[in-house]
């Protein structure tokens, strides 16, 4: 039987719907062309952010909840393409890339990490805003960037847990795991479901990375007994927040 989740909550960026003027958020590290950009897009009624790095980049997308994220690939501290990836895994904000490399290799690898347009510099302005338009009419509505569940708090950002206010260090797979589950906090999440979303379609028969993984999740969060991530045997996992304080237990929870 499915137990109801009891402490679960969302932390939500501004929807990027509400506001009168779209916010367009350009990562590149080329000061004239950041500059140019600047001016162009203020002048035709844009919000414009501006980042010179990739680290910078991801940090205002969080911050600044941009309508429209404009990416040069080619970043001094860390890749776009990686960029995009690490947006992707928590903000379906969409990503117009620019990059000098125009192979088709490099374009099918920005978009099979997230990115919804490519555009090879040099580029023209009203090619740029002409996409620009293109993406406001196809974006939805974000997704939380952090994550509560009960005495576990996740930063999807920055890729941080704490159990009761305490950090506790995880790996990216086990991140992605113990993410999925409280992104479906109170859902029982089949192995499918689970293998499918964290190790991807190849891996949707081996349930026996879930039992290990799941081992470690609880071991590191303190759940020995089960009773936070809750398995159902041959079906799958569930995250179960506890009831609030004053309120009983379920007592139908347990490991396997």
């Amino acid at each position: 039987m499915a137990v109801e989740p009891g402490w679960v909550s969302r932390c939500r960026r501004p929807r990027a719907c509400s506001r009168a003027v779209p916010r367009v958020l350009v990562i590149d590290d080329d000061p004239a062309l950041l500059r140019v950009l600047r001016i162009s897009l203020s002048a035709r009624d844009y919000d414009v952010v501006v980042a010179s790095t990739g680290a910078q980049g991801i940090s205002e997308t969080a911050l600044k909840s941009p309508d429209v994220v404009v990416l040069d690939l080619g970043l001094p501290d860390i890749d776009g393409v990686e960029v995009c990836r690490r947006i992707r895994e928590w903000s379906q904000v969409p990503v117009i890339v620019l990059s000098a490399d125009g192979t088709e290799d490099r374009k099918v690898e920005a978009l099979d990490n997230g990115a919804n347009d490519y555009i090879t510099k040099p580029f023209g302005m009203s090619e740029l805003l002409a996409r620009i338009r293109v993406a406001l009419r196809h974006r939805v509505d974000e997704a939380p960037s952090e994550l509560q569940v009960g005495p576990l708090h996740l930063d999807l950002v920055h890729h941080e847990t704490r159990m009761s206010g305490k950090i506790v260090e995880l790996t990216n797979r086990e991140f992605a795991f113990l993410a999925y589950l409280a992104q479906n906090a109170g859902r029982v999440c089949t192995h499918r479901m689970v293998l499918e979303a964290v190790w991807g379609p190849r891996y949707v028969r081996a349930t026996r990375y879930l039992r290990e993984y799941a081992y470690r999740l609880r071991r590191k969060l303190g759940d020995e007994d089960g009773r936070f991530i809750v398995t159902h045997p041959g079906i799958g996992y569930q995250l179960v927040a506890p009831e609030p304080p004053g309120q009983p237990a379920d007592p139908g929870s347990g490991s396997a």
